[in-house]
């Protein structure tokens, strides 16, 4: 027997329609008051309401998403700077700080004070989720830096010098030989990429990558710059929600694709690593001693830390060579100086070595200028308050909130430095011109625990190749009228080709 519904629930069931179409009408109504609401509680009523920036900044992440798409991130951060101040609110729980006590507080430890966290949102995620030296906890990074740094050590590096002199020996060949074979100018961004990731790849593998020897970039090294892309394209996508769901339509398929090469390809330098001799002075030989015991790695940290140092250990130090040859060419009076002190020191090529150079004070104010002016990595580093909240240069920062030291907006501050937008090495060597310069603002190679283990190994290397590059030619700019140094950043700077006419010098060996 057919149940007939009453007259309340016919009623009911006549007026969804309407019902629906009120709620829709609520919900239209609602929703944007809440969004303004939000974004008027940012600007005004939030705990860093009272710092200093663009209001659009403070009531949404979206220019900061922006900014960080667009590649011009570091000049940008620049400029506002300039704008508000020491401390700059960047976002609805970030703050950029410029001054030179901001470096302690933000990445090292002080009595009653751990190390900050690091925000993960802005690093490149580990790959299968495992940890490198990098992105991981504290436990995690004392075990691999442990292991690591018997790589980086004194007696390590005087092991390594014969290698690291080989591939400098077989850049000036090429450089000769493509002189003598008329070509004008050469690209010496590729050359000096080539040559730091043949010695990283030595270094790490055990095996070159064999850059000089084919004049031409490994496949390897030719998408490591997607893999850096792919970082900040998952920098947006982890401040939003359903990252999962979002990375397919943000991420390019070729970067997404070079990322996944890049994984792959390490993976079996690494495997090939494993299988050789363990009696070389390279990164792996220390690690491989301790595998398979509570110290060791397994064999996927192996492939994270091998992918990070080859970057961190090859990338930087090209474009740090590439920006000193830059500044140098546009800076006559400076290459002068610098071309007396190695000229003078040395008679061949045989005598520069580590040792050698570490007696080379003016080259040594040059390439401290140069991470200056064009700091390998020119943004901040973000890092995440306790949730007890911290004072950073006077000022109390709630917790949870996100901050950093933005390297190139400190480190053209006119309130750091003097001149602060001239390439001037004398600032380095005590000249009383100077004597107000904040050198606390500048840390290239960042601060604390996680500061760069390849800072000395990165040192050596800039030196001799330096050394050896004013000892063998003159040069000068082919296209002297462009500002080469306009560039796009990704963490790391996207270097256009610097082409550079170069001369053998007639006494050069």
């Amino acid at each position: 027997m057919a149940v007939t519904p009453g007259p309340s629930v016919l009623s009911v069931m006549k007026d969804l329609p309407t019902i629906a179409l009120t709620l829709l009408k609520l919900s239209l109504i609602l929703i944007p008051l809440s969004l303004i609401g939000i974004l008027v509680y940012n600007v005004y009523f939030h705990p860093l309401a009272k710092y200093p920036g663009p209001k659009s900044m403070a009531a949404t992440r979206l220019p900061y998403m922006r900014m960080t798409m667009g590649g011009r991130f570091p000049q940008q951060m620049k400029v506002l700077h300039q704008q508000y101040g020491d401390v700059i609110r960047i976002a609805p729980d970030e703050l950029s700080f410029i001054d030179g006590a901001a470096w302690k507080p933000i990445y090292g430890t002080r009595p009653g004070h751990s190390q900050k966290s690091k925000d993960d949102r802005f690093y490149l995620p580990n790959a299968e989720g495992v940890p490198e030296i990098i992105l991981s906890n504290d436990a995690d990074h004392s075990r691999f830096r442990r292991l690591l740094s018997h790589a980086f050590s004194d007696s390590s590096l005087r092991g390594q010098e014969p290698i690291i002199k080989g591939y400098v020996d077989l850049l000036i060949q090429r450089l000769h030989e493509n002189i003598n074979s008329g070509i004008k100018a050469l690209d010496m961004v590729a050359w000096y990429n080539f040559t730091t990731f043949d010695v990283i790849g030595d270094l790490a593998f055990g095996e070159s990558f064999d850059c000089l020897r084919n004049s031409d970039y490994h496949q390897w090294v030719a998408i490591i710059f997607g893999s850096l892309r792919f970082g900040a394209y998952t920098n947006v996508a982890r401040h939003l929600s359903g990252l999962k769901y979002i990375l397919p339509y943000i991420i390019p398929k070729h970067i997404a694709s070079q990322r996944g090469t890049h994984l792959a390809l390490t993976r079996e330098k690494v495997h090939g690593r494993i299988s050789k001799s363990n009696e070389r002075p390279d990164f792996f030989g220390n690690i491989l001693k301790h595998q398979n015991t509570e110290k060791g790695f397994s064999v996927q940290e192996m492939v994270n830390n091998a992918s990070t140092l080859i970057i961190a250990g090859s990338e930087t130090t090209a474009t740090l060579l590439s920006g000193a040859t830059y500044l140098l060419l546009r800076n006559p009076r400076v290459l002068a100086k610098l071309q007396d002190e190695i000229r003078s020191a040395f008679a061949t090529e045989e005598e520069i070595n580590l040792e050698s150079c570490n007696k080379l004070d003016y080259c040594l104010a040059v390439l401290t200028e140069t991470l200056r002016m064009y700091p390998p990595v020119a943004v901040g580093l973000p890092h995440i308050v306790d949730a007890q909240g911290d004072m950073i240069t006077g000022k109390w920062v709630p917790g949870g909130t996100t901050v950093s030291v933005c390297h190139i907006a400190a480190s053209h501050s006119p309130t750091n430095f003097t001149d602060a937008e001239q390439f001037i090495p004398e600032r380095h060597m005590n000249d009383p011109r100077f004597a107000n310069d904040s050198k606390t603002a500048m840390q290239p190679f960042s601060f604390g625990p996680r500061n760069c283990i390849g800072r000395n190994l990165a040192y050596v290397e800039m030196r001799i190749i330096l050394a050896r590059m004013v000892l063998n030619f003159d040069m000068e700019l082919d296209q002297p009228e462009k500002d080469w140094m306009d560039q796009d950043c990704f963490v790391l700077w996207y270097k256009p080709k610097l082409m550079v006419q170069l001369k053998p010098r007639v006494h050069s060996q």
